[in-house]
């Protein structure tokens, strides 16, 4: 019913930023809560951060609060990761996903349609 597509990744030094980009296609973005994973090779795929479908509540993982922020723009149809300040460990490839039951859904781990991904690699 959708398709989902993620760029803006790439390689960057520590303390640099990126804005990651999620654009929609098939359906309205409006009709589902956003989210944004991550999975670095070796580790399991991490919840980074939910919007819901107005925009008014975001959700992150405690370890990126401050540095990304997830926004969206209904309008044209693409969900937002801008991410600042960062880290090595920031490394992975980073998915976006979307709900059609609401931000919870993608807290718990689990989305209704998943994009291909996008590479973030952060050097020292």
């Amino acid at each position: 019913q959708v398709q989902l597509v993620e760029s803006g990744g790439g390689l960057v030094q520590a303390g640099g930023s990126l804005r990651l980009s999620c654009a929609a296609s098939g359906r309205t973005l409006s009709s589902y809560a956003m989210g944004w994973f991550r999975q670095a090779p070796g580790k399991e795929r991490e919840f980074v951060a939910a919007i819901n479908r107005s925009g008014g509540v975001t959700y992150y993982l405690d370890s990126v609060k401050g540095r990304f922020t997830i926004s969206r723009d209904n309008a044209k149809n693409t969900v937002y990761l801008q991410m600042n300040s960062l880290k090595p460990e920031d490394t992975a490839v980073y998915y976006c996903a979307a709900a059609t039951s609401g931000t919870y859904y993608l807290r718990s781990g689990a989305g209704d349609y998943w994009g291909q991904g996008t590479q973030v690699t952060v050097s020292l």
